[in-house]
């Protein structure tokens, strides 16, 4: 499974933005999803995850309340919408995904892509 993040880039405190992960070499539909993220210095973060039918999300603390994640299993992708955006936000963000149903837990991750980054400048 090939996952490819795009939708990153540079915001000011308060902007949103969207993020997008597209999946290819493999059944996405039966792949649990989620978002990590990693700073500089710091250990890789969960983020969100999304169970493969998409009805089943989880959140990390620090965004639960400011971002959003969805599936459409029709066009292999995985969306953060991350709204309110701080610069405690910025960090390189990795889609992932699973064989299990949903995961918080990076070690239960199969495939990894290549990341995003994400600045947010106060």
């Amino acid at each position: 499974v090939q996952l490819q993040a795009s939708g990153g880039g540079s915001v000011q405190t308060g902007g949103s933005l969207r993020l997008s992960c597209a999946a290819s070499g493999g059944t996405f539909s039966s792949y649990g999803m989620g978002w990590f993220r990693q700073a500089p210095g710091k250990e890789r973060e969960f983020v969100s995850a999304i169970s493969r039918n998409g009805y089943n999300t989880r959140y990390g603390d620090s965004v639960k309340g400011r971002s959003t994640i969805s599936r459409d299993n029709a066009k292999n992708t995985v969306y953060l919408q991350m709204n309110r955006l701080i610069p405690e936000d910025t960090a390189v963000y990795y889609c992932a995904c699973t064989e299990k149903f949903v995961s918080s837990t990076a070690g239960e991750y199969d495939y990894w892509g290549q990341g995003t980054q994400v600045t947010v400048s106060s």
